[in-house]
């Protein structure tokens, strides 16, 4: 029954959570025949008064993650739940939605659209992986979605492919909600998917290095959103905290812009909830909400108050909700419907893994506790395994690969498909490169422009070792896209060794590894322009990963692998 299943959700709300709508609740219990009609109504809404206050509900960075944390079924529920206690309720995302695990990269972000369609999404901002697979799939997504797309930078050759803003009524209130997706997209997707036929580049994010284009291009919106009659406006962001991304930070707009009331951020999956001045000197939240869906960002307009609230609701049982309690709804029968057949082939069982192969660092957690990820500057044994059975695929000299890459562990025990698609989510096809070794040095110098920080072009390897120092500053110098330029000074990477030998700068190496990296200039690796490409597309990565878990390890994941930290292939030396 409706009013059992609610009191239960409340109940473990209480527990876990501190859900904002069991202490806001306004229920009306006045008569046992409504609390009838509530529990056989096919639409909570029409059998509840609206109590004059908004709840917009927000999530970001979802990376396929359907049925994890709360769940898309979770999130479904609760939005019900606050529209059955008489809230109006918006729900948007911040993108990165659509990449990240198998039910994605195997139809393309087909299936996880249909289930943000039975959702109830209303509006979405693109984020950089939206355009993972290739700009006519990712319009075929948007056709598909049942939601609006809003992005104020976004454009096609200066001109916007899609609205930079929109003004919702609800509860009697216009609410401005303005789009914008990070520049850093331009790099941090596939790079190559931005051009023409001719190779120029026709899509782009105004990634100029001052960021004036980006801050005019979103008050442009904001003040339009106003002068259409929002009361409030909220900026829906894909840009996030990272200090590597300025000038483009959400931190970055705030100071540059005004008119803006919340910003709902994502991009860097931090769950920072921060207050700081606009450049009028005047207060704006700034609220982001993780990743997975273990957490869910909510802001409260109240009818008498205004703004009063706004925070994320946190899910931290490692069993998701859907599972723990049970739930039943449309959009956790579609999450089952679009699984079942994907199911039967991730749960193939195809090796033993007598080790874990990790991303993380096997001891250090960061302030909340949680594992730090360390394959985006330092080496890991997942990484090595990943390039090994890189280069035996290849056929190359040595292997590079963007630690950004590799993007989950496999842990000991059985080892399915579904393993090896969490740890090469991306369906990155293999290339073979002929390079000298001055495009590898300076391939090698660019990945490591940001350690200690994270950068997902850090350059983990196979068939090649190498030093690099993190007391020296960068040389790297990048343009306003973000694409390496040149390398001044001295240089981080010291002691390359191809087959234990020294690296000649003048000899020619054949190098495999993503296309993303050797031939498409996947974050801004410029290193390989101009060499000489044997085979763009010789296998996916997955399909590598299978092949030489299967053929060369005999179905044993162990010798080799045991170290977290890896085989010694890359040393960082501090000082």
């Amino acid at each position: 029954m409706k009013i059992k299943r609610l009191s239960i959700l409340a109940l473990i709300f209480s527990l876990t959570v501190c859900l904002f709508a069991c202490g806001n609740a306004q229920k009306d219990s006045s008569s046992e025949e409504e609390a009838e009609a509530a529990e056989t109504s096919d639409d909570a809404n029409n059998d509840t008064r609206e109590n004059g206050d908004i709840y917009i509900l927000f999530t970001s960075d979802v990376h396929c993650g359907a049925n994890q944390g709360f769940g898309y079924a979770g999130l479904k529920e609760i939005k019900d739940n606050l529209e059955a206690q008489g809230y109006a309720v918006i729900l948007v995302d911040n993108g990165d939605s659509i990449q990240g695990e198998s039910i994605g990269m195997l139809t393309e972000g087909e299936s996880v659209i249909e289930i943000m369609n039975e959702t109830g999404y209303d509006l979405w901002t693109p984020g950089n992986h939206e355009f993972d697979y290739g700009m006519e799939q990712f319009f075929k997504l948007v056709d598909m979605a049942d939601f609006k797309v809003i992005s104020c930078n976004f454009n096609k050759e200066g001109e916007l492919l899609y609205s930079p803003y929109a003004v919702l009524e609800a509860a009697g209130k216009k609410i401005g909600f303005v789009g914008v997706t990070t520049p850093t997209t331009f790099v941090s997707s596939t790079p190559d998917n931005f051009k023409n036929e001719e190779g120029e580049f026709i899509y782009g994010f105004l990634q100029d290095k001052s960021g004036e284009l980006l801050y005019e291009a979103v008050q442009s919106a904001v003040d339009s959103a106003r002068a259409e009659g929002a009361e409030y406006v909220y900026l829906m962001a894909h840009l996030g905290m990272l200090a590597k991304d300025a000038p483009w930070t959400y931190a970055d707009v705030i100071e540059h812009t005004n008119g803006i009331d919340v910003v709902l951020d994502g991009h860097s999956h931090d769950t920072e909830q921060v207050v700081m001045k606009n450049k009028d000197g005047e207060d704006v939240v700034r609220s982001a909400c993780g990743t997975k869906l273990g957490a869910i960002g909510y802001s409260h307009i109240s009818a008498e108050e205004g703004i009063v609230d706004t925070n994320i609701l946190t899910w931290n049982n490692k069993v998701s909700m859907p599972e723990l309690i049970g739930i039943d709804n449309p959009v956790n029968s579609k999450i089952e419907s679009e699984m079942e057949d994907l199911n039967a082939t991730l749960d193939t069982v195809i090796a033993t893994a007598e080790v874990e192969l990790t991303i993380f660092d096997p001891t250090e957690t960061d302030s909340n506790g949680k594992p730090i990820r360390m394959v985006r500057r330092s080496e890991t044994n997942a990484a090595d395994f990943c390039a090994d059975a890189y280069k035996v695929a290849t056929g190359a000299d040595i292997v590079l690969i963007n630690g950004g890459g590799v993007r989950a562990n496999i842990e000991k025990g059985e080892v399915t498909y579904g393993d090896v698609l969490s740890i090469a989510p991306f369906n990155n096809q293999l290339a073979l490169i002929e390079a000298t070794g001055q495009q590898i040095l300076d391939a090698l110098e660019f990945g490591v422009k940001d350690v200690p920080s994270e950068f997902g072009g850090f350059l983990q390897v196979s068939g090649l070792t190498y030093e690099f120092d993190v007391n020296i500053p960068s040389g790297c110098v990048v343009d306003e896209t973000g694409m390496l330029t040149e390398i001044n000074g001295e240089r981080r990477v010291k002691n390359v060794l191809v087959g234990g030998e020294p690296i000649d700068p003048e000899k020619t190496y054949k190098v495999g590894g993503f296309d993303y990296i050797l031939t498409k200039n996947g974050d801004g690796n410029t290193a390989f322009n101009g060499a000489t490409v044997i085979n763009e597309r010789i296998k996916t990565d997955s399909q590598a990963l299978i092949e030489y878990i299967q053929g060369d390890l005999e179905g044993i994941i162990g010798t080799g692998y045991e170290d977290p930290y890896g085989e010694g292939r890359i040393v960082v030396l501090q000082g």
